[in-house]
């Protein structure tokens, strides 16, 4: 039967163990199986057997195990773990049987799995270089906040100032009866800033050295090294995307629907993708329609946004900035434009024969 008919494999990976169950081409179970989640193991229950569709959910495990997979010349399907109701609301939920939903999920329609790509070895080494930074930065906020809470127990308050100069600005401030709980975090918070500030430095020097093209994302307001690296490793290739519109989408900044006859209410955005590059175009948008933000197209359209009224009003448009900002960039990338930040408003004052709205212009333009 391995020999004559094409096999569907789902695979369920485990940190340890891995469960696995075969079917053929009829939807009948040939085999299931346990076995260590090893390189090991995997190569050779797998050079085994013939050419077949492998599938998997995306996870710690996945890079490694799917490249493995292919390099032995399987399919591999690596599924996208937020689309799969079918396996996590299942009220009797185990390994041996996500196994089997995947197995013959990849059997039906390999759609039904939102199959992702992993990106390759050296952007996802480069990327984890921005990662372990924000890992420092939130390290350092937490030991920030904790500081100035236990400050504020005693009725006194140390100074405002930036992350980057805590330690050393309020070190004065700290209450006599708290520099022994203290002094060892304010050093702590030292150090981490000057580990930030070296991998700030590699950022800047990996966007120069393997990335050129984030010098015309970075022409954006509140676009800077650390974000334009980031969507340019995370995106991998612009080619990906059919028209710049799709990144919104891409990066869950787009509402969710649930639309039902004439019922058709407002939601909150779907959150998928990459939950950090989303929080980095989110902070660029906070800039953008902040007091420091320069004036451009995409801040006039935010504030006008932002004035409709509600309470949730400047929260809606900077999550619409973001999502305006993440397809700018996009095209940007995709065609090697050069970043004006008031072509809109230009071309809006031009006379009507006149005014031709250009690509970047469809870019930014309300949805």
């Amino acid at each position: 039967m391995f020999k004559n008919s094409m096999l569907f494999i789902g695979l369920d990976l485990g940190d340890r163990h891995s469960h696995l169950v075969s079917l053929d081409q009829g939807g009948e179970i040939v085999e299931e199986a346990r076995l260590p989640t090893t390189q090991a193991s995997l190569a050779r229950k797998f050079s085994g057997i013939p050419a077949c569709r492998v599938a998997i959910e995306v996870g710690a495990h996945s890079r490694w195990v799917s490249a493995l997979l292919a390099r032995l010349g399987h399919e591999v399907l690596v599924a996208d773990a937020r689309k799969l109701r079918l396996i996590y609301n299942n009220p009797r939920k185990h390994d041996r049987a996500d196994a089997e939903y995947l197995a013959r999920l990849a059997r039906l329609d390999p759609g039904l799995l939102s199959p992702i790509h992993h990106r390759g070895p050296q952007a996802q080494a480069h990327l984890a270089v921005i990662r372990a930074r924000d890992s420092l930065v939130r390290a350092r906020t937490q030991l920030i906040n904790h500081a100035r809470g236990l400050v504020k127990t005693t009725a006194a308050r140390l100074p405002s100032c930036s992350a980057a100069s805590f330690h050393t600005k309020t070190a004065s401030a700290v209450p006599q009866e708290l520099l022994p709980a203290l002094s060892p975090i304010l050093a702590t918070i030292g150090s981490l800033t000057q580990s930030i500030q070296a991998y700030d430095r590699q950022i800047q020097q990996l966007a120069l050295d393997h990335y050129p093209e984030t010098r015309l994302l970075r022409n954006v307001p509140g676009v800077g090294p650390v974000t334009s690296l980031a969507y340019i490793l995370t995106l991998e290739d612009p080619q990906r995307f059919r028209k710049s519109r799709e990144v919104g989408a891409c990066l869950g900044l787009v509402p969710r629907t649930d639309q039902s006859g004439a019922q058709d209410p407002q939601l909150h955005i779907t959150k998928t993708g990459d939950s950090y590059l989303r929080r980095l175009l989110v902070q660029s948008a906070q800039y953008i329609l902040g007091p420091f933000g320069p004036d451009c197209d995409l801040r006039r359209w935010g504030l006008k946004l932002a004035e409709r009224g509600g309470k949730s009003a400047k929260k809606r448009a900077i999550v619409a900035v973001a999502r305006k900002l993440a397809v700018l960039l996009h095209h940007l990338w995709k065609n090697g434009e050069i970043y004006d930040p008031l072509h809109r408003s230009q071309s809006a004052q031009r006379p009507a024969e006149l005014a031709r709205p250009s690509a970047q212009e469809a870019a930014i333009a309300p949805a």
